[in-house]
């Protein structure tokens, strides 16, 4: 019995190395005790993120006090409802509260509703690539804690908001919405207007399209697209395994990396080495088959491919993960 026993837990040892070292990722603990590469099961918040699905729910009062989360490195997203959204390191929505202020401004989020919609704490964050620097702030909330400001907006997090592409804050209460990267109202089109207000569709999402899927290109073959239907690409200096990136600084001004997405919001992708891939610059990028995947600020609408073939380097990608086109 003991022999069957400790193979038994041999084998469960062994898969769990497996897991832990998934494309190449070094399992080095970090401040936080989580190894480097690690995902949390369906995308979801870790334990301590100081957030979680209770919020507005009737979740229990301790979480109300976790400490407020900072935004890391910032990014932008492309959504074909609301356009330009900006979002936290784990690329998560974030909001403004049409209650607050810009002069003075003022965070009027408190209590309950700082449960529901919790700040995003000052401190330990990037600009995203391509963004005014100046825009960013911080005020000082009743509490005495600092909290991010975006064009002189506070910004916030939904608590109903689980996996990146989630906007489910969106014209909540005639009041909440997303936030451009220049801390107005995103609006598709631009322009992050004022007045973009109440007619915004509460619980929007990221369109139609699953986070990733397949469109079957007239000249590249079946190529992988993200959830605005654009391109998705792959670099060849990048790296597998060990997983590493060559695309950093500058660069990502004009490759966006690919947020994480949910394994369960996609169709027809390659579900192997389906990580996310914790980037030495902090940002979260998708992998497929354990490549980090982009996409191009060239491609301007749904079915572009501008971006095939960039420097002999830059290819589409395959639903299995190849880079379509690529020399052999």
């Amino acid at each position: 019995m003991k022999t069957w026993r400790n193979a038994s837990l041999a084998v469960t040892a062994a898969a769990v190395l497996a897991l832990t070292t998934a494309c190449g990722q070094e399992t080095e603990a970090q401040p936080n005790g989580q190894a480097v590469g690690a995902v949390n099961p369906a995308g979801q918040p870790a334990a301590n993120s100081g957030y979680g699905a209770g919020y507005g729910d009737g979740a229990d009062a301790g979480a109300a006090d976790a400490k407020p989360r900072t935004a890391g490195q910032l990014a932008v997203w492309e959504s074909k409802k609301l356009g330009e959204v900006l979002t936290d390191s784990d690329g998560l929505t974030l909001y403004r509260f049409d209650k607050d202020s810009v002069d003075p401004v003022t965070s009027n989020c408190n209590g309950d509703c700082a449960k529901a919609w919790p700040v995003v704490a000052a401190g330990d964050v990037t600009p995203a690539p391509g963004t005014d620097a100046s825009l960013i702030g911080s005020v000082t909330r009743a509490d005495g804690t600092k909290q991010l400001t975006v064009g002189g907006w506070p910004m916030y997090r939904y608590a109903k908001d689980k996996k990146p592409g989630d906007a489910n804050g969106q014209g909540v209460g005639g009041t909440w919405f997303a936030s451009a990267p220049d801390g107005k109202k995103a609006a598709l089109g631009g322009g992050g207007g004022e007045e973009a207000g109440g007619g915004a569709v509460a619980g929007g999402g990221s369109g139609d399209l699953a986070g990733l899927s397949v469109r079957k290109d007239p000249k590249l073959g079946e190529i992988v697209v993200d959830k605005n239907g654009m391109t998705v690409y792959r670099f060849t200096k990048d790296s597998a395994w060990p997983m590493k990136t060559a695309c950093t600084g500058a660069c990502l001004e004009k490759w966006p990396v690919v947020a994480p997405v949910d394994k369960n919001d996609t169709e027809g992708i390659l579900k192997k080495g389906f990580v996310t891939f914790d980037r030495p610059d902090g940002i979260k990028q998708q992998t497929i088959d354990c490549w980090p995947i982009y996409t191009f600020a060239g491609d301007k609408k749904p079915g572009d491919t501008n971006g095939q073939g960039v420097g002999g380097t830059w290819f589409a990608v395959s639903p299995q993960g190849k880079p379509v086109g690529a020399p052999k």
